[in-house]
């Protein structure tokens, strides 16, 4: 008993050193020195364990911090247990022990060897409390005792608590649950723990000598200038805070070169190799037009970014500069955006071939005859690509204005439509019948009507 109680008291003048690691994957090995207590009285009665009197048991958990009257305590090391780290917070622990019995419950008896090996599977809810050196565990496991050279087995549940007074030291506290397998010869009992668990074997992942507590890039071989981390390219700056890990550089860029001395480092450098301007990201400007030579089409000859550095051109000398000339290649005037303008000339000359446009009688269908009339018309109309033309249909004033007007309207549009197979823009043409109501001869004469009867081109107003 005295022993426990010297062990009760380090716990309370070791509280204060500091907050350690529990067990784990950097500590995964541990031994433990200490003392146990046998006590039989708070594990239940069971009446088919012969081998304990009535007298020497009481109900579970009865007079269970009994230890004056019930511990069995050797007053000596007692007890010694390895345990391993095996992932997620549980710790296997393999433990032996001895003591001696003199007391069963109440009832004293002849000093009675004890011996028991036990194998246990602890789990620890120090991370789930936040950490710290409070690290509470509960576990089961199994085992065998030999109480006065009589064995039997065992199953085991724990609970527990380990004070860490640092990364390596700890003081565990621990009771066990031992249910006997046994009845006519088994003893069911609770076995108590101190000790004092040295903790040890850290992990190296990476294998350069630092362990991975202490290693801030674990899985990575590094130096210990850096902690552990890394640096590939040597130029002492570690590849945490390297830019350019893999190529030597230069603090004043975060590790990386500047390979053409130009003040921008190279990954923020378009021309890495040539001495250029901060404003175009490292690349120079020959001519000085603010665009970088690499994306100028004349690096010698400044000239507006909107046509790649080059100056502007006049190709067709109309004085309306190719950028804003609708028609670069084709003289026209200023007032039609480059584009020639279409005169009084060539609009007569389009009505000497609309004169000749033959449809079928009473029809909107064109007459073969007519295609090389339509044709010229067409190739006109494209010599002026900013125009647009307006397709007109007439009649004579036979048949009800009705009829005159559909029929009219069915021929200007079959007129535009044709146009518009052999090449010309939909988009540049326009249609309308006015019947007859505009004629440009009597309709009294077979001859005036004849005049009437027509399909004029005109612009689009």
């Amino acid at each position: 008993m005295k022993h426990l109680n010297r062990l009760l008291v380090a716990a309370i003048l070791f509280m204060g050193i500091g907050v350690a690691n529990a067990q784990d994957e950097n500590n995964p090995w541990a031994v433990e020195v200490g003392v146990n207590a046998v006590d039989v009285y708070p594990a239940g009665l069971n009446e088919d364990q012969v081998r304990i009197p009535a007298a020497a048991r009481g109900d579970i958990f009865d007079e269970y911090f009994n230890a004056n009257d019930h511990w069995n305590i050797l007053p000596s090391v007692s007890r010694l247990a390895i345990s391993r780290y095996i992932g997620s917070g549980f710790v296997f622990t393999a433990a032996g022990s001895i003591n001696r019995i003199d007391k069963l419950g109440d009832i004293s008896v002849d000093d009675l060897s004890y011996y028991s090996a036990d194998g246990e599977v602890k789990y620890s809810f120090k991370n789930a409390l936040g950490g710290g050196w409070f690290d509470p565990s509960i576990g089961i496991g199994g085992g065998y005792t030999w109480v006065d050279d009589i064995g039997f087995g065992t199953a085991n549940a724990l609970a527990g608590v380990k004070f860490w007074f640092n990364d390596y030291l700890a003081l565990n506290l621990q009771s066990t649950y031992k249910h006997a397998f046994e009845d006519s010869y088994g003893i069911t009992h609770f076995q108590h723990s101190a000790g004092i668990v040295f903790q040890f074997g850290g992990k190296d992942t990476d294998g350069d000598g630092i362990y991975d507590k202490d290693d801030e890039c674990p899985e990575t071989p590094g130096l210990p200038e850096f902690n552990g981390c890394p640096d590939t390219d040597g130029d002492g700056i570690e590849d945490r805070n390297d830019a350019c890990p893999n190529t030597p550089g230069l603090a004043e860029f975060n590790g990386c070169p500047d390979t053409d001395g130009d003040g921008i480092a190279d990954p923020q450098d378009e021309c890495p190799t040539v001495a250029g301007l901060a404003a175009l990201n490292g690349c120079p400007d020959a001519d000085g037009d603010g665009i970088a030579d690499k994306d100028d089409a004349c690096p010698n000859e400044a000239g507006p970014k909107a046509n790649n550095g080059c100056p502007y051109q006049d190709r067709d000398g109309d004085g309306v500069l190719d950028k804003d000339d609708q028609c670069p290649d084709v003289a026209g005037t200023v007032a039609n955006k480059g584009c020639p303008e279409v005169s009084v000339e060539v609009i007569k000359q389009l009505n000497e071939y609309s004169k000749t446009i033959l449809f079928d009688y009473d029809k909107s269908s064109i007459r073969k005859e007519s295609y090389a009339a339509l044709q010229s018309i067409a190739d006109i109309m494209k010599e002026y690509p900013n125009t647009t033309f307006h397709v007109e249909g007439h009649t004579d004033s036979r048949g009800s204005d009705a009829y005159n007007m559909k029929l009219s309207k069915e021929r200007a549009a079959s007129v535009k439509d044709y146009l518009t197979t052999i090449g010309m823009d939909g988009n540049r043409l326009t249609s309308e019948g006015y019947g007859e109501e505009r004629p440009i001869a009597t309709n009294n004469t077979a001859a005036g009507r004849q005049q009437n009867r027509r399909v004029e081109i005109s612009l689009k107003k």
